[in-house]
């Protein structure tokens, strides 16, 4: 863990992040949970715990200078990523981590109650069937679908005023330019991953029309 640790803070550092030691140790221990459970649970295809501190937590880091949201939902989360490591990051917000495969959320589970997560709510479910109580400012996804499958079938999560967060590699070019309609690119924001400087990365921000037509009531 002292490896993995070292290896974290410097990315860490280089992202600009000064996160608490607590903060840090919770990043550290998650990886190690998701190291242990990937070998019955094949949460992740990586499967090196370090290289899981650059492509998991590192990656998912990135976007939080860009994260304002009180109150998101990680849609297709797979193994909590980035909802784990955003809600330690912000323990005063509240993240819902949802997935349709149950041995996923059976470990995502486990993660929060190891983890001491209190601002986390594990769903085990398709997106499309879920109609929470009250809607989220921010619907996130990594790597999950099309933007316009995102779009979609989330469109009812969403509070008006709220946003989209897509984090893509490449910008879909093609996707972007064909958004349903009622929705609009608001930022492509370029991240620059520590250990990942070769490969690119981005956070596409979109907006959800107010006078959209056909939009779902919550």
């Amino acid at each position: 863990m002292t490896e993995l640790r070292a290896k974290l803070d410097a990315g860490l550092e280089k992202l600009g992040l000064d996160l608490p030691g607590a903060v840090r140790e919770g990043l550290v221990a998650y990886v190690g949970l998701l190291a242990k459970w990937n070998k019955a649970y094949n949460l992740t295809a990586i499967r090196d715990p370090g290289e899981m501190v650059t492509r998991h937590l590192l990656d998912s880091l990135a976007v939080v200078p860009h994260f304002h949201a009180r109150r998101c939902i990680d849609v297709g989360t797979g193994g909590g990523l980035p909802g784990i490591p955003l809600a330690l990051v912000f323990p005063e917000r509240q993240f819902v981590l949802l997935d349709s495969n149950s041995k996923k959320t059976r470990f995502l589970v486990q993660a929060r109650a190891e983890l001491g997560l209190a601002n986390v709510t594990v769903v085990h479910g398709r997106v499309e069937d879920y109609r929470p109580e009250q809607p989220f400012d921010a619907v996130i996804t990594r790597a999950f679908a099309s933007v316009a499958d995102i779009l979609t079938s989330s469109r009812h999560l969403l509070a008006p005023g709220g946003e989209f967060l897509a984090m893509k590699g490449l910008v879909p070019a093609d996707e972007l330019a064909s958004l349903p309609p009622g929705f609009h690119l608001e930022e492509v924001i370029a991240l620059t991953v520590p250990g990942l400087e070769q490969e690119q990365r981005h956070l596409l921000r979109i907006g959800q029309d107010m006078t959209a037509e056909g939009r779902e009531e919550n």
